[in-house]
């Protein structure tokens, strides 16, 4: 069969032309663009690396900053704390003036009203005299048909106030 003595022949050249194809494909693809192409990865997993590191940088700063912040509201709300304190004793102690202000004035118008009292008790209990003395001489002249002076009359009510 002339087809087979051929074979040998034809499937030599190409052959022959696979292994040039594959010789210029191992060449041209794995020294010419692996190199480029291990050197893009390598350098995107450099800058990935690089992105990663300065993430975590940021991470660390961000946590300190938040630290510092809460460090500074803490020590911020404890002032306000002390403040509003301060403020409420002092409150407190105006309060308590005022009102032992007032309870002195209060004291001193009692005082003074207890005064008058008096002063109108002691005048009306001499007007009561006045008049109990005059009742007394009228009462004595009418049933006894004798006349009392007024000192004496006035003396005999007093004797009677105070006993009774």
């Amino acid at each position: 069969m002339p087809q087979i003595a051929q074979i040998a022949a034809t499937y030599a050249s190409q052959i022959f032309w696979l292994l040039i194809v594959f010789g210029v494909i191992l060449f041209g693809i794995g020294y010419g663009m692996f190199p480029k192409i291990r050197g893009t990865v390598e350098l995107r997993d450099r800058k990935i690396a690089d992105d990663l590191a300065a993430a975590e940088a940021a991470r660390k700063a961000a946590d300190a900053t938040e630290e510092t912040y809460r460090t500074r509201m803490d020590a911020t709300r404890t002032e306000a704390q002390k403040a509003v304190q301060a403020a409420k004793a002092e409150a407190a102690l105006d309060a308590e003036q005022r009102v032992k202000a007032a309870d002195a004035d209060l004291a001193r118008e009692a005082e003074a009203a207890d005064a008058r009292i008096a002063a109108a008790q002691a005048e009306a209990l001499s007007g009561i005299e006045d008049v109990a003395a005059e009742a007394a001489q009228e009462i004595v002249a009418r049933i006894s048909g004798a006349a009392v002076d007024r000192a004496a009359a006035a003396q005999a009510v007093k004797t009677a106030l105070s006993a009774g």
